[in-house]
């Protein structure tokens, strides 16, 4: 035998800043000089925000003299495919973008990982920049670096962690929000107040009007805060080896009535059902504070976000056959509420000084961030694996 050794020690650099402000898309073209420049820029966006945002941006470019050329694919989560993303692939490739181009990301969580995605893969790799324009994408699914599309199997089973050179999260494109958006974008604002900040969440509470109102203050300080959050999780752990998996908090849940309703929900919409269904379990188990889930339940609510599962996505549903994510296998979702309804849930006082609960995957087990060994032993002999 011949044993030939590759010496290759990587080392890298993914850093990048996230920029939050006003009327940062009018000076964009200079921001990617400044952090990702390239030779051309491929944008690529959905059917909506191209006839919002789109145009005006690659016309601003041309202005500045950066070569830039719009690529839009039909919007909607159930375009979030594989065939997505060889078809923007190809016309990429028609176009003779060569590995000096970079892609920009245009648009909400779909298309920041539907392009993200094509830039992992493009020529084996090339740079790009997420331009968040809704709230979710904005302080959660830009930042990170995890890419891909949903395939029969499940969600984001094919993909990849590509970090961006820069994100630009302009607060103007959200006065264009549908207050339906705005709602599931809160999801994750409130599990970033449980799993990491509870004097946030409380902000949350506290701030419901404003929020809803778009007051600016409020929406600065609810992005800013929500994305240093995310920002500190995924900068220690960027591929989701231990920490950043509190961050699936309402995923576990949430990814399976996303599947199994056919995508009838919004993200943010199944996100906050599942939490709200994690954290009665977590009560029932004895591993969460007595109250918890009525208070984040009923901060939800008050953002108008659902808390039962809408009619498309039954028990029944969530548990025929294994609903797998890039997390981990979740075939055991319909089991979870099996468990729900015949242990049932407490009611009391509120939880949390490090954040109201700690969420532990890829098994899904839920404890209190201040709990104890002798709680999570609770849980196991439960049968809550």
């Amino acid at each position: 035998m011949v044993r030939v050794h590759v010496p290759i020690a990587e080392q890298r650099d993914a850093s990048y800043d996230i920029l939050i402000g006003r009327g940062l898309l009018a000076g964009l073209e200079a921001l990617l000089r400044e952090h990702c420049p390239a030779a051309r820029y491929a944008v690529i966006t959905d059917s909506h925000v191209a006839k919002l945002y789109g145009e005006q941006i690659v016309a601003r470019c041309h202005d500045a003299k950066l070569h830039v050329q719009l690529f839009e694919f039909p919007a909607g989560e159930w375009n979030k495919t594989r065939e997505t993303w060889a078809t923007l692939s190809d016309k990429l490739l028609a176009a003779q973008f060569a590995r000096d181009s970079a892609v920009i990301a245009l648009g909400g969580g779909v298309v920041g990982d539907v392009a993200g995605f094509v830039a992992a893969t493009y020529l084996r790799g090339v740079p790009y920049v997420q331009v968040p324009t809704t709230l979710l994408a904005m302080i959660d699914s830009s930042i990170g670096g995890k890419t891909g599309v949903d395939v029969p199997a499940g969600k984001n089973l094919l993909g990849a962690f590509h970090q961006p050179r820069l994100v630009v999260a302009d607060l103007d494109v959200l006065a264009s929000l549908a207050p339906v958006q705005l709602a599931a974008g809160m999801a994750e604002a409130v599990k970033h107040g449980v799993i990491a900040d509870a004097e946030y969440f409380a902000f949350l509470e506290r701030e419901r009007a404003s929020v809803a109102a778009k007051d600016p203050e409020a929406l600065e300080h609810l992005v800013r805060r929500s994305v240093e959050i995310k920002a500190e999780v995924v900068a220690a752990d960027e591929r989701e080896a231990g920490r950043r998996a509190i961050l699936n908090f309402g995923h576990t849940v949430g990814h399976a009535i996303e599947a199994t309703a056919r995508f009838e929900v919004l993200h943010g919409e199944a996100v906050a059902i599942g939490m709200a269904y994690e954290s009665r379990l977590a009560e029932a188990l004895g591993v969460a504070d007595r109250g918890t889930a009525e208070r984040i339940g009923g901060l939800l609510k008050r953002y108008q976000l659902p808390l039962e599962l809408p009619d498309t996505a039954t028990v029944d549903g969530l548990g025929d056959g294994p609903v797998r994510t890039s997390q981990g296998d979740r075939g055991d979702a319909g089991r979870w509420k099996e468990r729900l309804d015949r242990d049932g849930a407490g009611a009391g006082g509120a939880g949390g000084a490090g954040g109201l609960l700690d969420p532990v995957c890829p098994t899904g087990q839920v404890k209190i961030a201040s709990g104890t060994d002798r709680r999570r032993e609770l849980a196991k002999d439960r049968g809550f694996r």
